[in-house]
């Protein structure tokens, strides 16, 4: 006969039944715990990786160091249907200033070819014209050899640098960092940089990893000692130590000079485009946060982009780019006549590209 009494609560029990209810009601209970327990450790697990990422990111604050000497920002319509959006992405059109920073600080960029010193030089220069629309842009390389009158720069430990003629365009860098790497850009252009990237050697690797690698076609044989890159011509899938030796190659292709070099960048670029749009990273978080993390650890931005809201609202804008709709030149040059080992923007064409660009 089932057993009948009373719980400490003062009701009935029913002997096995009421074991039953009880082990039942225990169980939701922990269940419940756990879930919510899961719940509370998951949104605690996306705001510690937000704000890590967040963290992450390093900036320049450009606009208070250049002030208001500077040719004028692009006038742009704004899109037919934002009054209807509650927080439309921005349609403008967007210069921006990309460097990649051939840093030696750390010891990830120093077995990564980035020498023992304590500087960095800004190897690749690329100003990316976004178009009005976000659905087209031209990705305009200056050479590093490029020479060039750097204005006068502010530093950041106050005062200036002096005003230097026929010297190369990635000294600016190396003389006054993000900030006279723009105004440098933008005395040599007359276009507004609206915004600035950088990222260094280490950065661009991992970001290649974190992709699953980038698939380049060359078109020849390639065997460079400085980069460390034997390839032979044809497609080839890349990851990242090895995209980085194609990124600094330059003695291995054509006649050694940077131009060869930007040829190859380019190709990169349109990899990485088209891998990025391979990759669905929404349905891979692992995958997500491995690119997260390879970008902002080794970005350096303006004060406009030094957010990850920031960054995303961006990277949102620009999801009609393709590789098919980015157009990849480089400044047309000539060599320079005091030295034939350099070279000069060559008129009226340089001209006429960055007129197209304002």
């Amino acid at each position: 006969m089932p057993v009948t009494g009373h719980g400490a609560n003062g009701r009935e029990t029913n002997g096995d039944h009421g074991r039953r209810v009880g082990r039942r009601s225990r169980v939701l209970k922990a269940a419940g715990l756990v879930l919510a327990g899961g719940l509370v450790l998951g949104v605690g697990t996306a705001g510690w990786a937000y704000w890590h990422l967040n963290d992450n990111i390093k900036s320049v604050d450009i606009n208070s160091a250049l002030g208001d000497n500077r040719p004028p920002r692009g006038v742009t319509t704004p899109s037919p249907s934002s009054s209807a959006a509650a927080s439309p992405l921005p349609t403008g059109s967007l210069n921006i200033l990309v460097l990649g920073s051939d840093s030696r600080s750390g010891a990830e960029n120093q077995e990564l070819g980035g020498g023992s010193g304590t500087g960095a030089r800004s190897d690749t220069a690329m100003v990316v014209h976004i178009d009005a629309g976000r659905t087209a842009a031209t990705v305009v390389s200056i050479p590093r050899d490029t020479l060039v009158t750097r204005p006068s720069c502010p530093l950041p430990s106050g005062g200036s640098t002096e005003v230097a003629y026929r010297t190369m365009f990635n000294g600016a860098y190396a003389v006054g960092g993000p900030v006279c790497a723009v105004k440098t850009v933008e005395s040599l252009t007359d276009v507004r940089m609206d915004h600035y990237v950088e990222i260094d050697f280490s950065g661009f690797a991992k970001l290649v990893d974190a992709l699953g690698g980038v698939t380049v076609t060359t078109d020849e044989d390639i065997d460079d000692e400085d980069s460390h890159l034997t390839l032979e011509a044809g497609t080839h899938r890349l990851d990242g130590t090895t995209a980085l030796a194609l990124a600094r190659t330059r003695h291995g292709i054509g006649d050694g000079s940077d131009l060869g070099r930007i040829g190859l960048q380019q190709k990169l670029v349109k990899a990485l485009l088209d891998q990025i749009s391979a990759t669905d990273l929404l349905t891979d978080p692992t995958r997500l946060y491995r690119v997260a993390e390879a970008v902002t650890d080794s970005l350096t931005t303006d004060t406009g982009l030094d957010s990850l809201s920031e960054l995303m609202s961006l990277g949102e804008s620009l999801r009609g780019l393709s590789s098919d709709t980015v157009r990849t030149v480089t400044m047309p040059v000539a060599p320079a006549p005091s030295d034939p080992n350099r070279v000069v923007a060559r008129e009226p064409e340089a001209g006429d590209l960055w007129e197209s660009l304002r």
